[in-house]
Formats: C-alpha cells, sequence, structure tokens
C-alpha cells in the first residue's frame, strides 16, 4: 500500500530527476575528453578545433590561452598605461574663393577680343565699342602700341611691338594667362568688322561648350601634314576654350617654328599643325553667316538674305559706316522682335478660345501680367488725375502742384502715343488731330507698369475734308521692361571710414550729445573708423585762441573720451575762415590723407550708428559711385509734443519726423573721387572764385565727375531738430533747397492744422 502510494509520488517526477542525473554524467564525461594532451601532434589538432569553434562564435570551457611556457596566466601582471591628451593639431587654414561661381567652376560664357592698331583704335575702335560694348560684357582691346590718352570706356592691352603676328601671339598669351579659366567662348575680331552682338550671344548660346571648335570663315592653308582650313580674321573667328587649353602647351612651339604675313593665318596654323583642329563655317546644325561688302558698297541698298543674317560684316571703311552699319541692323532686329510679338498675341488668342471661358480669359495687352488684384481695401492702388499743366497728386502732399520735368514729358508721350495708334487703326478712313486732354488717370501697377486712362477731345477729317470734334477714352499701357542686373565693382566691409566733423561756434554745444551718441555706436563696438573734428574759427576768434578758445570745452571733452577709451584716437584740425565753405573744408583734410581714403561728412545734429558706415562702406564706390543718405529728420518737439512730454527715444514715424529729401549735409565718397572732381572744377574757379562758397559736395559731384551719385532713405541716420539759416552765398538751386529743408522740418501738415487750430481757439475765447 505505501509502496503504491510511493511510487504514484515519484513517477510524476522521475524524468526530471533522470534528466538531471543523465546532464551531471555527460558534463563529467566531457571534462575528461578535452584535457590538455601530451603529444605535440594532439596540441596543433586541439589548436585547429578551438580556431575552428571560435570563429563559429563557441566558446569552450578550457579556452583559455596559455603562455608559451604551458604555465597559463597564473604570474600575468597587469600593466596601468597612463593617460595622455592627443596634441590638438593646427586646423588647416582652408582658403575661401572671394566668388561663389570660382568655387563652383562656373564661367562665364563669352569674351570678345578685338585687334586695334596705334592708328585706328580712337576711330574704329571706338566705334566697335560703342556698337558692341553694350550687349556684351567682357570687351578687350589689344593693340601694338597707343596714345598716352586711353579713350573713355574702353580697356585696351598695350604689348609694345606694331607687328602683327607677335601681337596675335601676345593676344593668345594674355588670353590663356589672364580668361582661359574664366570662359566658355572666345570670339576674336578686327576693329574694321562689323559684329551684330545679340546674334554673337545667341549662337554662343546653343554651342557646347565641351567641344574643340574653330568656328569661322574658312580659308585653305598649306601645312606640314597636308591641306588645312583656318578662319579669316576679317569675318571673325570662335575659338572653344578646350581648344585653346589644347593650345597652351604648344604656343611657343608656334612662336618658333611658323612663318606667316598673316596673323589670322599663323594661329590658323598652329591650330591645324599641332592640333589638327581645321576651321569650320557649320556646326551641329549652327551656321556662323558673315558677308563680305563690296567697294562703295551704300547699307541701305544691300537687300541680300546674306546681308540680313549676318552676323559679321567686313570690311568697314570708317566709323560712319560702322554706327550706319548697327542701325540698319538694329532696326532689322527691332522689326524682328514686333513681328515676334504680333505673332506670338495671336497664338495666345487662338488659344485662348480653347479654354473653358473663352476669349474672357485673355488679359489686355496679350502677352502681358494681368492687373495686380488687392485682397483688402488698403492694397487698392491708386489712380493719379492730371491734367497737360497741372498732376493733382503731388509727392509733398499737395493737392495739386505743376507738371514739370520727367513727369510732363511722360504724359505728352502718352498723349501723342495715343493719338499716334488712333490714326493708324482708323486710317485712311479718318485723321484725328488732339484738341486738348479733358481728364487724365494713370498708376503704377507693380506686376505690369505704368497704367495710363486718357480722355481726349479730338479733332476727325474724313476723306472728304469734312470735320467733327469728337471725344474719345483711350487706356494705355507702358509695361515693365527686361529687369537687367548692372555689374558692380566689389567691395568689402572692411575698409576704414574717415569721419568729418565740422564744428562752428554756434554749434559747439551740441558736441556733447554727437559725442555720447557716438560713442555708444563705435567707440564700445570697437567700429573700424576715425573720427576728425574740424573747428571752424572767425578772424576774430582765432585772433584769441591763447586767452578764450572758444572750442576748449569740447577739446576737453575728446580728451576725456580718449582717456576712457585708451585705443580711441580723436583727431581735431582749426581753420580759420570768413566763408563758411564746405568745399574749402573738404580741400584740406584731403590734403593730409591718401587718395584711398573713404570719407564720410556729416554735422553736428546728426545721430550715426554702425549700421550707416557699412552702408557707407558698401555704397561709395571707388572711380565709380559717391553716396549721399537721406537722414530721418526729426520735427520741431515744440509743435510735435507742445502739449506732452518728449519722448527718451521718439519713434521713426510720419508723426515724429520725416526722410529730408532736400538735404545733401551727408555725404560718403573717396579721396581720389573728390581730388578729380575738383581738378575738373579748377578751371570754372579762376574766372569766379565765389564757385567754392556756393557750390556744396552735391553740386561738385553732379556737375564735375562722371561718378554716379547714389541716393538711398537711411533709417539709421537721424538728425535733431535744429533752428537753422542757409548761407546765403549759396547758388539759387542750393540756397532754394535749404529754405525747403528748413520749412519741412517744422512739423507735418496735420501738426501745424493743430497748432493753428487751438491758437485761432484761444484767440476766439
Amino acid at each position: 500500500m505505501r509502496l503504491g502510494a510511493l511510487v504514484g509520488v515519484v513517477r510524476p517526477v522521475g524524468p526530471v530527476v533522470v534528466g538531471i542525473s543523465l546532464g551531471f554524467t555527460l558534463s563529467l564525461l566531457s571534462v575528461s575528453w578535452i584535457e590538455e594532451p601530451c603529444s605535440p601532434t594532439a596540441a596543433v589538432h586541439q589548436s585547429l578545433g578551438l580556431l575552428q569553434d571560435a570563429s563559429l562564435g563557441a566558446r569552450r570551457p578550457n579556452s583559455i590561452s596559455t603562455g608559451p611556457d604551458g604555465r597559463g596566466n597564473e604570474d600575468f601582471q597587469p600593466r596601468i598605461i597612463p593617460y595622455k591628451p592627443a596634441k590638438k593639431s593646427q586646423p588647416r587654414k582652408v582658403s575661401r574663393a572671394k566668388y561663389i561661381s570660382t568655387e563652383l567652376g562656373i564661367r562665364e560664357r563669352l569674351f570678345v577680343g578685338v585687334l586695334t592698331s596705334k592708328s585706328s583704335i580712337n576711330t574704329l575702335g571706338v566705334a566697335v565699342n560703342r556698337t558692341i560694348s553694350q550687349h556684351l560684357d567682357s570687351v578687350l582691346f589689344f593693340t601694338g602700341a597707343r596714345d598716352r590718352k586711353v579713350p573713355h570706356g574702353m580697356f585696351v592691352v598695350t604689348h609694345g611691338d606694331e607687328r602683327h603676328v607677335w601681337n596675335m601671339y601676345q593676344t593668345v598669351k594674355y588670353i590663356l594667362k589672364h580668361f582661359v579659366s574664366e570662359y566658355d567662348w572666345f570670339y576674336l575680331a578686327q576693329d574694321d568688322t562689323y559684329t551684330q552682338a545679340e546674334r554673337l550671344k545667341v549662337l554662343v548660346g546653343h554651342l557646347s561648350m565641351n567641344r574643340a571648335l574653330y568656328l569661322g570663315r574658312p580659308q585653305e592653308l598649306t601645312s606640314k601634314e597636308g591641306h588645312g582650313r583656318y578662319c579669316h580674321g576679317g569675318s571673325g573667328y570662335l575659338l572653344s576654350r578646350t581648344l585653346l587649353v589644347q593650345l597652351q602647351p604648344v604656343l611657343e612651339n608656334c612662336r618658333n617654328d611658323l612663318i606667316s604675313a598673316r596673323p589670322d593665318e599663323w594661329l590658323g596654323r598652329c591650330i591645324v599643325d599641332y592640333t589638327g583642329t581645321n576651321c569650320v563655317e557649320q556646326h551641329e546644325g549652327l551656321r556662323y553667316s558673315h558677308y563680305e561688302l563690296g567697294k562703295n558698297s551704300e547699307t541701305s541698298k544691300e537687300e541680300s538674305s546674306l546681308f540680313r543674317n549676318a552676323l559679321t560684316v567686313h570690311p568697314v571703311s570708317d566709323p560712319e559706316h560702322m554706327y550706319r552699319l548697327h542701325k540698319h541692323f538694329t532696326q532689322i532686329q527691332l522689326q524682328r522682335t514686333y513681328e515676334e510679338i504680333e505673332k506670338l498675341q495671336a497664338e495666345i488668342k487662338n488659344v485662348s478660345e480653347l479654354a473653358f471661358d473663352g476669349n474672357s480669359t485673355v488679359t489686355w495687352p496679350i502677352g502681358i501680367n494681368p492687373p495686380f488684384e488687392p485682397k483688402s481695401r488698403f492694397d487698392v492702388l491708386r489712380w493719379d488725375y492730371f491734367t497737360e499743366l497741372q498732376l493733382h497728386s503731388c509727392a509733398d502732399g499737395s493737392p495739386q502742384c505743376e507738371l514739370h520735368g520727367l513727369d510732363r514729358l511722360d504724359v505728352a508721350d502718352a498723349i501723342e502715343t495715343a493719338v499716334g495708334e488712333l490714326n493708324r487703326k482708323y486710317k485712311p478712313v479718318l485723321h484725328l488731330r488732339k484738341h486738348q486732354l479733358l481728364n487724365g488717370y494713370r498708376r503704377f501697377d507693380p506686376t505690369r507698369g505704368m497704367e495710363y486712362t486718357l480722355d481726349l477731345q479730338l479733332e476727325a477729317v474724313n476723306q472728304r475734308g469734312q470735320s467733327c470734334s469728337i471725344a474719345k477714352r483711350v487706356h494705355l499701357l507702358r509695361p515693365l521692361s527686361h529687369v537687367e542686373i548692372i555689374p558692380m565693382p566689389y567691395v568689402t566691409e572692411a575698409t576704414r571710414v574717415h569721419i568729418v566733423l565740422p564744428v562752428t561756434s554756434q554749434e559747439r554745444e551740441q558736441v556733447s550729445q554727437f559725442l555720447e551718441v557716438y560713442a555708444r555706436n563705435a567707440f564700445m563696438t570697437g567700429d573700424n573708423a576715425v573720427l576728425t573734428f574740424l573747428f571752424v574759427y572767425e578772424p576774430f576768434e582765432a585772433q584769441r585762441v591763447n586767452q578764450d578758445d572758444i572750442f576748449a570745452v569740447v577739446k576737453a571733452q575728446i580728451g576725456d573720451y580718449e582717456r576712457k577709451y585708451p585705443m580711441v584716437k580723436i583727431p581735431w584740425v582749426s581753420i580759420k575762415t570768413e566763408s563758411l565753405s564746405l568745399l574749402k573744408f573738404v580741400d584740406i583734410i584731403s590734403k593730409k590723407h591718401p587718395m584711398d581714403t573713404l570719407f564720410f561728412v556729416a554735422t553736428v545734429k546728426t545721430s550715426i550708428e554702425s549700421e550707416v558706415l557699412n552702408r557707407c562702406r558698401m555704397n561709395a564706390i571707388s572711380n565709380w559711385q559717391v553716396f549721399f543718405p537721406v537722414h530721418f529728420q526729426d520735427y520741431n518737439p515744440a509743435v510735435t509734443h507742445h502739449d506732452v512730454p518728449l519722448p527718451k527715444t521718439p519713434d521713426l514715424d510720419k508723426n515724429a519726423g520725416h526722410f529730408d529729401r532736400d538735404s545733401f549735409g551727408e555725404a560718403c565718397f573717396y579721396n581720389s573721387d573728390y581730388v578729380a572732381a575738383r581738378t575738373r572744377l579748377a578751371p570754372a574757379v579762376q574766372e569766379n572764385e565765389d564757385l567754392l562758397e556756393s557750390l556744396d559736395l552735391y553740386d561738385l559731384f553732379v556737375k564735375y565727375s562722371g561718378l554716379h551719385v547714389f541716393r538711398a532713405v537711411e533709417p539709421s541716420l537721424r538728425q535733431r531738430y535744429s533752428a537753422d539759416s542757409c548761407n546765403p552765398r549759396l547758388s539759387e538751386e542750393a540756397y532754394r533747397r535749404c529754405q525747403q529743408s528748413l520749412a519741412l522740418s517744422l512739423g507735418s501738415r496735420a501738426s501745424l492744422a493743430m497748432l493753428l487750430f487751438e491758437q485761432e481757439q484761444g484767440h476766439s475765447t
């Protein structure tokens, strides 16, 4: 009974016990099997087995490596390696290109070289430059010798020798040295060749840049290895960059080995003999069209299709002939443009008929962007009303002003165009003549251009001579032209600015406030600028300078700032004069500085911030442009805040002030540009010495320099209000501008009207 009960209890756990026992037995047997053998052969076999097991990722119980003496690792002593921080190597300085295009390997498309001579550079050379330089970006003239005076607007390279073949060699060598990595195509022509610049750009735009191509007017020549073809220089020729790169290592061999009387033939022999490339007239379906003029040929009588489609015309006898050709081809190009426009308009009109809404989707004029659609009432474009003599929407806010200058020319041109289009539409049935303009409206749409609506009173005359007066409404649009990027010289913000600050005895009280603002914006930030004071003494004040210096307090303030900012030096110059002539002041400063100095002339009422100095550096370009910023003029606080306290930081809004377009007190220019303008002014000063006192800097650069005079509003340049007076010795125009500036700085129209209203209310009570 008890045995049966015991068997019933053990039976469920019996397999478990048997399994555990079997496991212990097998593990003991495996330990005995892997004991280290005594024979070397067995040890080798065991090592191979361990390697195979290791390759499979298994680890055996006795797989710990032993030393060479077979004793295992009982005597292993750990070694501590001290931590040594890695030495920081100097980072390699990465040289970045100045322009993104250089770093990305982007090249310009076309380089143009014109071969000229000392005898023709001032005649045919100038004519070539005037006819193609407006259409092509890079035009360079190569000559053997030239006069000291280079024609204006031309870039000339002189080789110093009049031999034609030598000049060709030097020209190619110069191009390979300076331009081969910057352009894809190189066009060379003589100065007696007329080139259609626009057609040349179209041709180059369709050519593949990675071909060794020699394109022009082929002529036969005999080379060392047989016959070949070179491109005639009179018709011009195109060289690919790939071809010039192949020519570069053998150019010296061509100079030493090849002899030719013609420069174009010499270059052709060099290309054919050393690169195996012949001149071709056609490539990939594109033809290099050229035309050779006969003796005493007249441009107006040339009617052949070869002439009309020519890329180059040769030979041109004189500059007048060059200009006649340019006018003729320009008229052809203009006529073709008008025909293409009419064709495109017809296609747009035909295609629009298939649209869901039909022709209603076509905007007028066809092909021009649709009118601007405002999203709210604040976006509605305003129409300005005008007549032939008056404009009823003035820049200064006046309800009516005289129509003059460019506005008057614009209105007259719109009326003339409207009458011309009406006559073209109704001829020969009617002939229309303008009687008067009844109403005129115009607005500027930024998406399409200037829109006009004209109500014209016209006199209509029929074919029988009968006439009557009719009114006609006409809509016109002056579309925006193609946006053009004007190339500008490269400038940086690293140039040091020399701020010139004239101070008179009446302005010395305002210097402390100027220095406080300037120190916060320039001294504390370490801006690369130098402030120079010009203390203007009258003769009586100059005599008492040792006893009673009127600028002693100002000079003491300058010393305090120099001690507060040890790295800052504030130079000052004393001037004794009877007349306040800014040109005379700048003359003195100009002589004390190098020609590449950047000047910024300011006033003590001006608050200068660092942004102003940066824009001065960017907008003033040596031998190219001067900068006259338009400062924000604060209104008279007695008018704008006559019943409220003046805020510490006034806002920049229409109630606090305005951008004073009539003031030219601040100017930014290079010393070399000023000296050049003063040199041109010198002959006029000898005849009239009062010019130095009547002219300001703006008039000097506008009238006596060929530089761009750039004006732009400058929010960071602010001028405090001051009750000043205008110098009566200024010219009539400068004096008018000064008076206008003082009048507008009193206050806004709303503030002045409110002040007058309150005064009238006070008098009435």
